[in-house]
């Protein structure tokens, strides 16, 4: 269950985020509501999964899957340039995370 509880933080993260974009430095009122919920889900679901999931993989899974999944949309939708070092670093990003489950960090 905890594992859930975090990808329903990772998405609630990432689509503060995406909101946050489309805020316009919190200028318009929907984006900018979008962004606090979303974000104040995110941390309710990250408390949650603390209960069953070690902090340190959990925080790690959060804040790497969700920077590997804001840099796809940044380079898929928001017309954002895609470098090999940027790929590089998304590829890495994931590879630590898969690192850290395999790895029995839990």
């Amino acid at each position: 269950m905890g594992y859930v509880l975090l990808a329903g933080a990772i998405a609630a993260e990432v689509a503060a985020t995406t909101a946050m974009k489309y805020s316009e430095g919190f200028s318009k009122l929907l984006p900018s509501l979008l962004t606090v919920l979303g974000y104040a889900l995110a941390f309710a679901l990250l408390a949650q999964t603390l209960k069953t999931v070690s902090v340190g993989t959990a925080y790690a899974i959060w804040a790497g899957v969700g920077t590997a999944v804001i840099a796809a949309i940044g380079f898929t939708f928001l017309g954002e340039g895609m470098s090999p070092a940027k790929a590089a670093g998304i590829v890495l990003i994931i590879a630590g995370v898969v690192v850290l489950n395999l790895g029995g960090a839990h």
